[in-house]
């Protein structure tokens, strides 16, 4: 859906090459945030499953919407020409409410599907337990696939034959794959909610301020925690205690006022693995912070790249075969299709003799090097814009609608992005599921999916702020109409700044993390 959407705002919903980026991107990062909605209502109340069932329909429902927004007389836009169209503040308001509609039905899908998925794996099961790991690069090249498709022949199709077939052909696929979901239901294993998450989190901070004069002992065996082997929380295992945030440990201070053989008032005392789901969430933030600059930078795809494109060369040979610019996304796919294999085939195996870990790289370590790369992806988009520019410089092509320079010198940032990709969100996946608590792993599945909508409001931020500033004193600005009289080559390079800086933080925090222990039995 997102692949092409900037220019269907550009052309179809006659919005400026301004406008058009922000609101794709405005979009695109709400989709990205309904997914903790979607998380806390598995987590809490309907589990997993029949959170992506019900979301999974009103999702059908949106898509149904945007196609008869382009297909239908009085809900399309009246077009003049290709790229010349005059829609009615109703349609354009019909048109984002089928769009935020997707967003919110893909609110109950995104957090839940892979978590859901590695769910079907026995972790006291060391065998599958080891393919767990492969499970979430296969996952993730599975959406490739669908995305190369979406990349090369859904952008060929909305703009050859028309946005109605376009947007119409992935609703017919979504309706077929909840069909496909359905049909699996005999199969599943189920993980049982385990009651709201915030609620035990808020639990945990009203206890330890009202217990903020209490002592904790040396003897972190005297901190309250449930005699059976099983947690009291549903569908989670029981957590060790770790040391530091002494100060939530209060909320475990069993003390005289606790009715210890009655019924214990949660919101008094805390069991030590309610505190040590907190702990975990806390200890997850500073890793979640770093992914938005990354995501920032993984956004241009979908922008700033295919406004790139347009102003190049996109004929094959001297056919008359015009490459789609956002049809180049799917060298990124390609990368990714490319990679995960090289990763879980050959780079796993060769890191475990060295490094002796399971994973061959911790995902600590597996994040840290797609953050590396993908500053070289923005340092090889800002270089081909200098060249770009410079050819409209010097044979005056500032009014021209494309340069004699191929769009395939695309292909490197798209293939660079394509392998941080792999290493960062693949890595990510796997991450925020084995470091969440048990029953609270669809809100870190959804956690890790917000920084994709943090780094597009970034990215949209950064668009705004840029514009408002390099358009003052009635200079064209970075990102003007016309390219050709831009810059965009600054916003790539204060992109790849910020990703340097990035890189150097993440360093730092990843030195102090502590990894989760978990013991004993589900209940």
């Amino acid at each position: 859906m997102s692949s092409n959407l900037v220019l269907y705002f550009k052309h179809r919903l006659n919005q400026s090459s301004a406008t058009a980026t922000r609101n794709n991107l405005n979009w695109g990062g709400t989709c990205y945030l309904t997914p903790l909605i979607g998380a806390f209502v598995a987590d809490a109340y309907l589990g997993r499953y029949w959170t992506i069932a019900s979301f999974s329909t009103i999702y059908v429902a949106g898509m149904a919407l945007l196609t008869m927004s382009a297909t239908v007389h009085g809900l399309k836009p009246k077009c003049y020409s290709k790229d010349h169209c005059q829609p009615t503040s109703g349609q354009s308001a019909v048109t984002f409410l089928a769009l935020y509609l997707i967003a919110l039905g893909t609110g109950g899908i995104k957090p839940c599907v892979s978590s859901y998925g590695a769910d079907q794996f026995d972790d006291d099961d060391e065998t599958e337990k080891r393919h767990k790991s492969s499970f979430f690069n296969w996952f993730y090249l599975s959406i490739n696939v669908g995305a190369l498709i979406a990349g090369s022949v859904l952008v060929w199709v909305q703009d050859n034959v028309s946005w109605g077939w376009g947007f119409g052909i992935p609703t017919i696929a979504m309706a077929i794959a909840v069909v496909s979901f359905f049909s699996g239901t005999k199969l599943f294993r189920y993980q049982k909610p385990g009651g709201s998450p915030l609620t035990r989190i808020c639990q945990v901070l009203v206890a330890s301020f009202r217990k903020k004069k209490a002592k904790v002992p040396a003897d972190k065996a005297l901190l309250h925690e449930t005699a059976d082997a099983e947690s009291d929380i549903k569908g989670s295992r029981k957590l060790d205690h770790s040391e530091g945030f002494s100060f939530l440990d209060k909320a475990a201070v069993e003390t005289e006022k606790d009715d210890i053989k009655g019924t214990i008032n949660p919101w008094n005392l805390c069991t030590v693995t309610q505190v040590e789901e907190l702990k975990a969430i806390i200890r997850l933030l500073p890793v979640w912070a770093t992914g938005i600059i990354f995501s920032a930078v993984y956004s241009q795809m979908g922008n700033l790249f295919v406004l790139q494109g347009e102003t190049m060369d996109r004929y094959i040979g001297n056919s008359n075969f015009k490459i789609p610019s956002a049809s180049l996304s799917i060298f990124d796919t390609l990368s990714v299709i490319f990679w995960v294999p090289v990763y879980d085939r050959i780079i796993v195996p060769v890191t475990r003799k060295l490094t002796g870990h399971k994973n061959g790289l911790t995902q600590l370590q597996r994040m840290g090097i797609g953050l590396f790369i993908s500053i070289f992806a923005m340092v090889s988009a800002a270089i081909l814009e200098l060249k770009r520019l410079q050819m409209v410089r010097d044979d005056n092509y500032y009014e021209h609608d494309s340069v004699p320079m191929s769009i395939f010198w695309q292909v490197p940032q798209y293939f660079l992005i394509g392998c941080a990709e792999v290493f960062i969100f693949i890595g990510q996946l796997e991450f925020f599921y084995e470091q969440a608590p048990d029953a609270m792993r669809s809100m870190c599945s959804a956690l890790s999916l917000t920084t994709v909508a943090l780094g597009n409001y970034l990215s949209s931020l950064l668009v705004t702020i840029v514009t408002s500033i390099s358009t003052k004193n009635g200079k064209v600005g970075w990102i003007p109409d016309n390219l050709n009289y831009g810059h965009i080559d600054y916003f790539f390079w204060l992109l790849g700044i910020l990703s340097v800086l990035n890189l150097g933080v993440y360093l730092w925090i990843s030195r102090w993390y502590t990894y989760k222990k978990s013991i004993g039995t589900v209940r």
